[in-house]
């Protein structure tokens, strides 16, 4: 019985296919760090955040290592967080509990600290726009580096 396919001819389909994958791995990232900067929130429930001429003021994140640090408005917050690929888990966030004398500024920590516990993916436009996505692909928060 004769083969189909002359092994020579299959090598070297081997290698332009092997040579075809290499050159769209280099070209397309599926992993996007969002590490070392501070990230500012913009908006979140699709209102927009009026920003804070403090950053550090206002609610922001800042992804180090496997730890994530920042502020919801009024109180610090920090915690742990997984990444792999577009997949992004929050551990359990411990807060300060400081008095938040500004209603509107305590709601939009309300929200924001709810939509990091909710948050299961992301996506990186830009390189600076960070966008919180919950499981069925919905935008709960997005922020951006300054």
């Amino acid at each position: 019985m004769r083969p189909l396919v002359r092994p020579a001819a299959f090598a070297a389909l081997l290698l332009s296919a092997a040579a075809f994958l290499t050159a769209c791995g280099t070209t397309v990232s599926l992993d996007e760090p969002i590490e070392s900067r501070t990230w500012q929130l913009v908006s979140i429930r699709s209102q927009p955040m009026p920003l804070d001429p403090d950053p550090q003021r206002g609610a922001h994140l800042q992804f180090d290592g496997t730890r994530v640090n920042g502020s919801g408005g009024c109180n610090r917050i920090s915690g742990s967080y997984q990444r792999t690929g577009h997949a992004l888990r929050l551990g359990q966030l411990a807060a300060t509990r400081m008095a938040c004398l500004d209603g509107g500024r305590s709601i939009i920590e309300t929200d924001f600290l709810a939509a990091l516990q909710a948050t299961t993916q992301y996506s990186l436009a830009g390189g600076n726009r960070l966008t919180l996505l919950d499981g069925g692909g919905r935008t709960l928060a997005v922020l951006e580096s300054r």
